[in-house]
C-alpha cells in the first residue's frame, strides 16, 4: 500500500509527537540561517506553523512547496515559541523533497500584507488565499454554511435548487442578462433571488425550503455588497411571521456557534418606526447610545423659523464640545444639507454661574424657556454638543440617523454581535407623484398588516400609514437579510396590483407563472433570505464582504485575475445574434 504523503499537518505536530517520525508538507514560509549548513525552516500549511531544522538547506527559498521527514523533539532551553501551538517541539533529522519550486511573491504572504493594495492582492489571489486571515476566513464560512444545512434540515426544511436563467422580473435591481442562441433576440436573466420558484414550491407541497443560493445583481458595489452573493433562502406553508423568525433565529444561532463559540439568546424585536424614531435608520446600530431625542414639543410655540416644522428633534454627543472644531461643525453642516435637511443647528453645552447655558449662533433666538426645556428634555451635561434637525419627521429621522452614525460608528469587530429583529415596516414608502399611486415599500406579494387592511379602501396619504407583514433581521447596523408574509390569494393580489398601476394584462405578463399557480390552490405562507456573506464578515470582525469570499470583484466590478468583463470574440457575437454598437452611441 502506498504509504501518505504526510502523517501530519505542520500545526498540529504537538509535545505528544516528541520521538516519533513524521512527514510534514507545505510552503516555506521563512528560512533562517544558523550557521554554514544548518537553517530554520517555518513550514506553513492552512493549520499553522513548525520549525524544521535542516541541515543543507541552501536551496529553499520562500513558499518552495515541500515535504519534510524528520523526527519530533523538543525545543532547546530558551526558545520556546508560545505564540505558536507548536512552540514546544521542532522537527530535525529532516530530510527534505522539493514537491516545487516558486518565485518570490509579489508581496509577503503574512500580517505585513495589510497594506498591500487590493488590486494587488486580487489580481494573485491564490497567493492571497494562502495568508492566515484568509484562510480563516473561508474556513469559517464553511463552518457557518455547513451549520446552516444542519439547522434547517434539523427542523424539517428540504433543500431545493432553483434555476439560474429565468425570466427578467422586475425585483428592484438591475438583472445580469444571457442571450439565447437557440432563439436569437431572446435573453434569459440570472437571478437577483429565486423568490418566485420559492413561492412555488409552496403551492408545489414542499411545505419547508431551503437553499444557499447564489443570486446576482447588476448593482453599484460597496463594502457589503458585490455582483455575486450568496444567501440563506427559506419558505414555510401553513407559517406566519413567529415561525419564520423562529426559524431563522435557528439557522443564524448554528453559524454564530459554529464560528464564535458563542450562543445567541433570544433576538430582541422593534417596530420600524420605533427604529427611525430612536436611531433614525430602519437597520440601528443599537451598540452605542447617541439616540434621537424628540424635542417639538419645546418649541411648540417658537417664535424661531428654523424650528417651525411638524418635527424637531435632536441628537446629544456627550463630551463633544471640546472636540469638535467649528470647520468640523460646518463640515457636518454641509454634509446635512446634501443628506436632505434644509439645516443643522448646533449647540455647545457650557457651565454658567447660575447653571448650564447653550452656546450657538441661534441661541439669541430661542427663549429662556425654551433653553432650559432643551436642556431638560436632552439630559445634556457641560461639555455636551447637541445637533438638532426640524423639518418632516421621516427626513429629521434620517438625516439625524446618518448623522449619529457620523459620530458614532464603531468598528465592526467591538462591541460584541447585536441582533435586532426590525417588524412591522411600513406597505408603502411614498407617492408617486407623477401618478398619485403608492409605492411599495418592499415587492408585491407582501400581505398588509391584518388591522391595516381597511385602510385599502382610502386615499394614497392614509394608505402610507399601513403596516406590511415585512421584517429584517439587522447585525451591528447591517442589514443581513429581510422577508414576509406573503400574499396567497388572488383577489388581494390583483388588489395590490391595481393600487401599484400594474393591470391585470401587466401582472399576467410579468408574474403570469406564479398567479396562474395561486388559481390551483396555494397555501398560507411566508418566507426570508439572509445574506451569507454578510453574516461570516461580521462574525470574523471583516469590514467588507471580499475578505470571506474566495473570487470577488473590485469596487469598481472588476475582476483583476481573470481581467473580467472582457470582450468576447466576433463570431460568438454573430452565433447569438448580437452586433455591438459602436462606443458612445
Amino acid at each position: 500500500m502506498t504509504q501518505p504523503m504526510r502523517t501530519h499537518y505542520c500545526g498540529e505536530v504537538l509535545a505528544g509527537d516528541i520521538d516519533s517520525e513524521v512527514s510534514v508538507c507545505g510552503w516555506v514560509s521563512r528560512r533562517r540561517e544558523h550557521g554554514e549548513h544548518l537553517a530554520f525552516i517555518d513550514l506553513r500549511d492552512h493549520t499553522g506553523l513548525v520549525q524544521c531544522v535542516v541541515d543543507g538547506a541552501a536551496d529553499l527559498r520562500s513558499e518552495y512547496v515541500v515535504r519534510i521527514t524528520g523526527k519530533v523533539r523538543p525545543r532547546p532551553e530558551g526558545t520556546i515559541n508560545a505564540a505558536l501551538a507548536t512552540g514546544e517541539i521542532e522537527i530535525g533529522e529532516c530530510v527534505v523533497e522539493v514537491l516545487a519550486v516558486a518565485e518570490p511573491p509579489p508581496f509577503p504572504l503574512d500580517d505585513r500584507a495589510s497594506g498591500v493594495d487590493e488590486t494587488v492582492r486580487l489580481r494573485h489571489r491564490y497567493l492571497d488565499l494562502r495568508r492566515t486571515d484568509m484562510q480563516r476566513n473561508l474556513r469559517s464560512r464553511a463552518r457557518a454554511v455547513a451549520a446552516i444545512r444542519r439547522a434547517m434540515d434539523n427542523q424539517g426544511f428540504v433543500e431545493v435548487e432553483t434555476p439560474m436563467l429565468i425570466a427578467s422580473t422586475p425585483e428592484g435591481a438591475r438583472d445580469f442578462v444571457v442571450p439565447s442562441r437557440t432563439r436569437p433576440g431572446t435573453f434569459y436573466a440570472l437571478p437577483q433571488s429565486p423568490q418566485l420558484f420559492k413561492q412555488l414550491c409552496m403551492v408545489g407541497g414542499i411545505d419547508r425550503y431551503f437553499q444557499v443560493a447564489r443570486c446576482m445583481r447588476d448593482e453599484d458595489l460597496r463594502a457589503d455588497r458585490q455582483f455575486e452573493f450568496t444567501q440563506l433562502d427559506m419558505e414555510m406553508s401553513f407559517a406566519g411571521q413567529e415561525e419564520v423568525l423562529t426559524a431563522v433565529t435557528e439557522a443564524v444561532s448554528a453559524a454564530v456557534e459554529a464560528v464564535t463559540g458563542q450562543t445567541v439568546s433570544d433576538i430582541p424585536r422593534m417596530t420600524w418606526h420605533e427604529a427611525m424614531d430612536r436611531f433614525g435608520n430602519d437597520k440601528p446600530d443599537v451598540r452605542f447610545g447617541m439616540e434621537l431625542i424628540d424635542v417639538t414639543n419645546v418649541f411648540a410655540a417658537t417664535e424661531f423659523n428654523a424650528f417651525k416644522a411638524p418635527a424637531v428633534k435632536a441628537i446629544r454627543h456627550a463630551g463633544g464640545s471640546s472636540d469638535t472644531s467649528r470647520s468640523r461643525l460646518d463640515d457636518l453642516t454641509d454634509r446635512a444639507k446634501r443628506w436632505g435637511a434644509k439645516g443643522l443647528v448646533w449647540m455647545r453645552v457650557e457651565a454658567g454661574e447660575s447653571g448650564l447655558t447653550l452656546n450657538s449662533p441661534v441661541a439669541k433666538f430661542l427663549s429662556g424657556a425654551e433653553q432650559v426645556a432643551l436642556l431638560a428634555t436632552t439630559e445634556a451635561e457641560a461639555g455636551d454638543l447637541l445637533y438638532l434637525v426640524a423639518d418632516e419627521w421621516r427626513r429629521t429621522c434620517h438625516v439625524l440617523g446618518l448623522l449619529r452614525l457620523e459620530l458614532g460608528r464603531m468598528p465592526v469587530d467591538e462591541g460584541g454581535l447585536q441582533f435586532l429583529w426590525v417588524v412591522d415596516f411600513p406597505l408603502f414608502e411614498g407617492v408617486n407623484e407623477a401618478t398619485g399611486q403608492p409605492v411599495p415599500a418592499h415587492h408585491p406579494f407582501t400581505m398588509p398588516n391584518e388591522e391595516d387592511a381597511p385602510r385599502l379602501d382610502g386615499t394614497p396619504e392614509e394608505m402610507l400609514g399601513m403596516r406590511s407583514q415585512a421584517y429584517d433581521l439587522v447585525l451591528n447596523g447591517w442589514e443581513l437579510g429581510s422577508g414576509s408574509v406573503r400574499i396567497h390569494r388572488g383577489d388581494l393580489q390583483q388588489r395590490i396590483f391595481d393600487l401599484l398601476g400594474i393591470s391585470a394584462e401587466e401582472a399576467q405578463v410579468k408574474f403570469g407563472f406564479l398567479l396562474d399557480a395561486f388559481r390551483y390552490g396555494a397555501p398560507p405562507h411566508a418566507g426570508f433570505a439572509f445574506g451569507i456573506d454578510r453574516l461570516v464578515a461580521l462574525l470574523v470582525g471583516e469590514e467588507n464582504i471580499r475578505e470571506v469570499i474566495a473570487f470577488p470583484k473590485t469596487q469598481s466590478g472588476t475582476d483583476p485575475l481573470t481581467q473580467a468583463p472582457t470582450g468576447i470574440d466576433p463570431e460568438q457575437l454573430s452565433e447569438l445574434g448580437l452586433r455591438l454598437l459602436p462606443q458612445g452611441t
